[in-house]
């Protein structure tokens, strides 16, 4: 599942909140009825400004600034979440789960190098927005979520905003996806008290995964690892995060 995260290079380490369950769930639509021009001026004038603050902070890579500059991050947050949808922090979407911090989804974005035609998996779907930036960069997405609920909504919300080609799947991360595999990249964004050796096997020659490993308690570190193409891994630590526990079993 998304979750929370803070970077070394800032002025302080930020304790972000793993967020909680709220009534209501997702809205279907972050719109009452027809939005005017201003409205729409509005919320890409925000859009924009995250962005900004996001390139500010060091990501340059141009692909995944246009992908943030597209989506529409307001449609994958609670209706009560809306006004805060483009303020850098995470925000709550249920079941103690969260939408990741703008930051850290163009960070991980960026070092994930994901290129179009690439076939990527990601573990913990959330709301489905870290599925929609790769799909918006071009990749082949399958994703998977533990909770039932989040993952049925997910794949609604991805196909109402037109990214039907995303893969969805309710499971356990921990796994992988093994009749997809081998992946070409792999994003996790839970954290997980070591490397799953699954996701280690599904990974192909070349490849890259980005996954945070640490104490559920604490701060974790987010982890690149990378599989060379005689299926060598080498391992490297990026930056500190604090991210929602990878869960096991069937929710």
């Amino acid at each position: 599942m998304l979750g929370a995260m803070t970077r070394s290079s800032l002025p302080a380490l930020a304790v972000l909140a793993l967020g909680i369950a709220f009534a209501g769930g997702l809205h279907a639509d972050a719109r009452a009825g027809p939005a005017s021009d201003d409205a729409d001026r509005k919320e890409r004038d925000r859009r924009l400004a995250m962005v900004e603050l996001i390139r500010w902070r060091g990501v340059e890579d141009s692909a995944t600034l246009r992908a943030l500059r597209i989506l529409p991050r307001h449609e994958f947050v609670p209706r009560s979440e809306i006004s805060r949808a483009y303020g850098d922090h995470p925000l709550p979407i249920g079941y103690g789960q969260t939408i990741s911090q703008p930051y850290i989804v163009g960070y991980m974005t960026e070092a994930l190098r994901a290129r179009p035609g690439m076939k990527v998996l990601e573990v913990g779907t959330g709301s489905g927005y870290q599925a929609a930036i790769l799909a918006e960069m071009g990749c082949e997405v399958h994703t998977i979520e533990i909770f039932a609920a989040l993952s049925r909504s997910a794949d609604e919300r991805l196909r109402r905003l037109g990214y039907g080609r995303i893969r969805t799947r309710q499971g356990d991360g921990f796994d992988g996806w093994a009749d997809a595999a081998p992946f070409d990249r792999i994003i996790v964004t839970a954290a997980a008290g070591y490397v799953p050796p699954p996701l280690l096997e599904q990974l192909a020659p070349g490849g890259r995964m980005l996954i945070p490993v640490g104490s559920v308690y604490g701060i974790q570190d987010l982890i690149l690892v990378e599989k060379d193409l005689r299926g060598e891994i080498r391992t490297r630590r990026l930056l500190p995060v604090r991210f929602v526990p990878l869960l096991r079993g069937s929710r």
